[in-house]
This record gives structure tokens, sequence and C-alpha cells, in this order.
């Protein structure tokens, strides 16, 4: 079952003051298997995990060693697309820690369980299912309010040497810092993230919001961040989650709309390691609360390969 990480029953200082020499002097060996694949000729491009949708895949790369930004305005369902992403990378075989500091880790799971079930309203065998399937997989990071930011950097690398996580999310960046406008604060904890990230290898995912725009009927772009604008300066990755209010309003109001036109889009404004920048346009399925790739897509399975759903399969 997904395993919880109560923050008040381990004891993270060892972890919040590792010096910078004691991460940075290593012996030779450490690069020993690295050394040996070049050497055999399998070192590659850098690996890491896609977005859960076949249209996406190779666009976007989460790999190890770097930090995405995901933003955008308050209400517009950051937290549940990037939950959704969070069972594709399991499914890809990662290993997920969310760090959900506005949610307690009950609501998380259950919101993950829907979208991976397929149903708002699971029995008991269907939660048996889903919490089996989370085993060894997913963790919860059990803390909501404001988080020191030396005990969140010592919870990552906690989780990076001791359990082998390999993805962390940190919802949100707000909430590790004193205040909206402590900018120096958000840049120094960016700038942590960013060194976990390359000392323990693994990918860091910062939620974060985005500024108050005169409406929410345009997405927001990487200058629309909230707060410190060195910050997607500092980032691998910046993601953009935004809904389309216009429709839900219009269907709202009884107006006509185009079911072809999307419920959201999912921007990438910046891709250090790739060369794709662009706008995914995604559909919200009611039933399940996962985003899809068209219409008239079924819910996606995450039980196998990730892309499953965007190739006719059933669950």
């Amino acid at each position: 079952m997904a395993q919880v990480i109560e923050a008040a029953d381990i004891d993270f200082s060892m972890y919040m003051d590792l010096t910078e020499a004691q991460q940075r002097v290593k012996p030779a060996t450490s690069w020993r298997q690295m050394f040996m694949d070049h050497i055999a000729g399998k070192l590659t491009g850098p690996k890491g995990v896609h977005l859960p949708w076949a249209k996406a895949e190779g666009k976007v790369v989460f790999t190890p060693g770097c930090v995405s930004l995901w933003i955008g305005i308050n209400g517009h369902g950051k937290s549940l697309l990037l939950g959704q992403c969070v069972l594709s990378w399991c499914a890809q075989g990662e290993k997920v820690c969310v760090a959900s500091l506005e949610m307690k880790p009950f609501k998380t799971i259950e919101r993950m369980a829907h979208q991976w079930l397929d149903t708002r309203f699971p029995n008991a065998d269907q939660g048996q299912q889903f919490m089996d399937w989370s085993d060894g997989k997913l963790w919860l990071y059990d803390q909501q309010g404001t988080a020191n930011r030396k005990t969140m950097i010592g919870a990552i690398r906690y989780c990076a040497k001791e359990l082998g996580i390999t993805h962390f999310v940190v919802d949100n960046l707000i909430k590790c810092v004193k205040a909206d406008d402590d900018y120096e604060g958000q840049k120094a904890f960016v700038d942590d993230l960013t060194t976990v990230a390359r000392d323990e290898n693994i990918h860091i995912h910062l939620v974060h919001h985005a500024r108050k725009a005169q409406d929410e009927f345009s997405p927001p772009r990487k200058m629309d961040s909230l707060g410190a604008g060195s910050i997607t300066n500092l980032v691998d990755n910046l993601m953009i989650v935004w809904r389309n209010k216009r429709k839900e309003d219009d269907k709202a109001k009884g107006k006509d709309v185009d079911e072809m036109d999307s419920d959201a889009l999912l921007l990438c404004d910046k891709n250090r390691h790739g060369d794709w920048e662009g706008r995914i346009s995604l559909w919200f399925h009611q039933r399940s609360t996962q985003y899809i790739a068209h219409p008239r897509d079924t819910a996606m399975t995450m039980r196998a390969y990730p892309h499953d759903a965007d190739r006719g399969a059933t669950r």
C-alpha cells in the first residue's frame, strides 16, 4: 500500500546538515557503474519519464538530477493533473513521494485512487487493488501547513538515500517560504532544490501559483510565475496548467460549446534539455477525474504501459 512518511517520527537533522564537502567528495568507485557502462557502449542519452499521453511522448522527458516547476492559476487543476502524472510515473517504474502541504495524505490517496480505478465510488475490493498496486511505488510526506525549508530539503535527501525515491513532489512553494513577497527565500529554496536534485540524482517537481491576471481566460506564461522571477531561471522545465474557464462558463450558462475545444492545456514554456516547447490539448474525463488526450477517449489505464488508453486499450 502507499506508505506515509510521518515528519514527527523521523529525525531529518543528519540529512539537513550535510555539508557541501560531504556531498561532493566521493570515492572514484561511486562512478563504477557509469564507467563500466561507458566501456560497454551502453551509455545513451539521458533517461527519464514521460507525460501520460501518447501524443506527448518524447516532447518533455523528466530526467534525474533536475527540477520542474509546475505553475497555474489557483483552482486550475495543477495538483490533480500532477497526481495523474505521478500515477503514470509509478507505472513507468519510478518511486514517487508526494509532499502535499495543503492536503492530508488520505485525500491525496483518495483522488489518485479515483483516477487509477476510473470511479469516484470504489468498493472495498477496488480500493484494495489500488493500495496493493501502489505498494513500493508511492509514498506521501505527512505534513500540512508551513514547512521549514531545511526540513523539506532533509526529507528529500532522506527519501532519496533511504527509500530510493526517484521523483519528489513539493506542493507548493509558498508553504516553504515566509510569504508571497519573500523573494530571497523563494530563490534560496529553489536553489536548494536544484542542488539536492543534482546531488541525489532525483527529479523534483515543485508546484507554484501564477500571478493574478485580469481574467482567467488566457493561459499564463513564464513571466507570470508568482514572486521571484529568478526561480524560472533556476529550474530545468516549466510546465503550465490552464483550464478553459470560458468553455466552462458558457456550458454553465446553457450556451452551445464546441466539444472539440479542449477543456485544459498543458504548456511547456521551458525545456532546458529538450528541443520542444508548446501546448498539449486535454479534455476532462468526469468519472475518473483524469485528463485525456481526446474528447472521445476512455480513461487511461495505469496498470502497465502508461499510454495504453491512447492506443485503444481497455481496463
